[in-house]
Protein backbone atom coordinates (compact mmCIF):
# COMPACT_ATOMS: atom_id res chain seq x y z
CA UNK A 1 0.00 0.00 0.00
CA UNK A 2 2.62 2.67 0.80
CA UNK A 3 4.33 1.46 -2.64
CA UNK A 4 1.33 2.61 -4.46
CA UNK A 5 1.05 5.85 -2.38
CA UNK A 6 4.33 6.86 -3.27
CA UNK A 7 4.37 6.13 -6.98
CA UNK A 8 1.21 7.93 -7.06
CA UNK A 9 3.02 11.04 -5.13
CA UNK A 10 5.99 10.61 -7.88
CA UNK A 11 3.41 10.71 -10.58
CA UNK A 12 1.57 14.01 -9.19
CA UNK A 13 5.08 15.90 -8.43
CA UNK A 14 6.25 14.72 -12.17
CA UNK A 15 3.15 15.75 -13.73
CA UNK A 16 2.78 18.78 -11.75
CA UNK A 17 6.79 19.79 -12.82
CA UNK A 18 6.37 19.03 -16.44
CA UNK A 19 3.01 21.32 -16.77
CA UNK A 20 4.99 24.11 -15.38
CA UNK A 21 8.17 23.83 -17.52
CA UNK A 22 6.12 23.28 -20.90
CA UNK A 23 3.98 26.85 -19.66
CA UNK A 24 7.38 28.94 -19.13
CA UNK A 25 9.34 27.72 -21.81
CA UNK A 26 6.16 28.65 -24.27
CA UNK A 27 7.32 31.71 -26.65
CA UNK A 28 5.78 35.12 -25.75
CA UNK A 29 4.53 36.73 -29.07
CA UNK A 30 5.15 40.18 -30.04
CA UNK A 31 3.55 40.24 -33.21
CA UNK A 32 1.10 43.46 -33.67
CA UNK A 33 1.13 46.61 -33.04
CA UNK A 34 2.22 48.15 -29.62
CA UNK A 35 1.57 52.04 -28.55
CA UNK A 36 4.37 52.99 -26.60
CA UNK A 37 5.27 55.69 -24.23
CA UNK A 38 9.04 57.00 -23.40
CA UNK A 39 8.24 60.03 -20.95
CA UNK A 40 12.59 60.76 -20.56
CA UNK A 41 13.08 60.68 -24.18
CA UNK A 42 13.75 64.05 -26.05
CA UNK A 43 10.95 66.01 -27.24
CA UNK A 44 9.13 64.78 -30.05
CA UNK A 45 10.11 61.12 -29.24
CA UNK A 46 8.24 60.57 -25.94
CA UNK A 47 5.59 58.00 -27.65
CA UNK A 48 4.15 56.60 -30.95
CA UNK A 49 3.50 53.36 -31.78
CA UNK A 50 6.01 49.95 -33.23
CA UNK A 51 4.84 47.72 -35.27
CA UNK A 52 6.06 43.91 -35.08
CA UNK A 53 5.31 41.57 -38.19
CA UNK A 54 6.82 38.30 -39.05
CA UNK A 55 6.91 36.55 -42.85
CA UNK A 56 8.67 33.52 -43.62
CA UNK A 57 9.61 33.37 -40.19
CA UNK A 58 11.35 36.33 -40.18
CA UNK A 59 10.77 39.50 -37.83
CA UNK A 60 10.02 42.85 -39.32
CA UNK A 61 9.75 45.79 -37.18
CA UNK A 62 8.59 49.64 -38.11
CA UNK A 63 8.52 52.74 -35.58
CA UNK A 64 6.28 55.74 -35.78
CA UNK A 65 6.80 58.91 -33.41
CA UNK A 66 2.98 60.50 -32.22
CA UNK A 67 2.71 63.69 -34.46
CA UNK A 68 4.27 61.91 -37.70
CA UNK A 69 3.39 59.57 -40.33
CA UNK A 70 6.76 58.83 -41.01
CA UNK A 71 7.45 54.89 -39.98
CA UNK A 72 10.97 54.56 -39.34
CA UNK A 73 12.17 50.53 -41.01
CA UNK A 74 13.95 48.95 -38.38
CA UNK A 75 17.22 46.34 -38.49
CA UNK A 76 18.47 43.40 -37.19
CA UNK A 77 14.95 42.19 -35.64
CA UNK A 78 15.87 39.47 -33.27
CA UNK A 79 13.34 37.38 -31.56
CA UNK A 80 14.74 34.86 -28.52
CA UNK A 81 12.66 33.34 -25.83
CA UNK A 82 10.08 36.47 -24.29
CA UNK A 83 12.90 39.16 -25.47
CA UNK A 84 12.61 41.39 -28.68
CA UNK A 85 15.75 43.45 -30.01
CA UNK A 86 16.23 45.79 -33.05
CA UNK A 87 17.83 49.12 -33.81
CA UNK A 88 16.99 51.99 -35.86
CA UNK A 89 18.51 55.23 -37.13
CA UNK A 90 16.66 58.39 -35.93
CA UNK A 91 18.53 61.88 -37.12
CA UNK A 92 21.38 59.94 -38.52
CA UNK A 93 22.26 58.49 -34.53
CA UNK A 94 22.21 54.62 -33.79
CA UNK A 95 19.11 53.55 -31.70
CA UNK A 96 19.37 50.00 -30.01
CA UNK A 97 16.02 48.78 -28.74
CA UNK A 98 16.12 45.64 -25.93
CA UNK A 99 11.86 44.72 -25.05
CA UNK A 100 10.81 41.96 -23.06
CA UNK A 101 6.88 40.85 -23.76
CA UNK A 102 6.02 40.94 -19.95
CA UNK A 103 2.15 39.11 -21.23
CA UNK A 104 0.07 39.42 -24.21
CA UNK A 105 -0.77 43.32 -23.92
CA UNK A 106 2.36 44.55 -22.20
CA UNK A 107 6.06 45.11 -22.86
CA UNK A 108 8.76 46.82 -21.16
CA UNK A 109 12.47 47.86 -22.02
CA UNK A 110 14.57 50.65 -22.90
CA UNK A 111 16.30 52.62 -25.69
CA UNK A 112 20.12 53.16 -25.77
CA UNK A 113 21.52 55.82 -27.97
CA UNK A 114 24.84 58.11 -27.58
CA UNK A 115 23.33 60.23 -24.54
CA UNK A 116 22.04 57.39 -22.35
CA UNK A 117 19.60 54.73 -21.84
CA UNK A 118 15.77 55.44 -22.07
CA UNK A 119 12.97 53.27 -20.43
CA UNK A 120 9.99 52.16 -22.76
CA UNK A 121 6.47 50.85 -22.16
CA UNK A 122 4.80 49.24 -24.19
CA UNK A 123 0.42 48.40 -24.80
CA UNK A 124 -0.62 46.26 -27.66
CA UNK A 125 -3.28 47.92 -29.39
CA UNK A 126 -6.59 45.18 -29.37
CA UNK A 127 -8.36 45.91 -32.67
CA UNK A 128 -12.29 45.70 -31.69
CA UNK A 129 -14.30 43.21 -33.59
CA UNK A 130 -16.04 44.68 -36.94
CA UNK A 131 -13.04 47.64 -37.50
Amino acid sequence: MKNKILALLIITVFTIISASAQKTSQKKDPVGKWNFEAPYAPEGYTSGSIEVSLAEKKYSVSMSFTGSDYKFPCENAKVEKDSLFFSLYVEGESVLIRLKVEDAVKMTGEATYSEGTIPLTLVKEIKEPGK
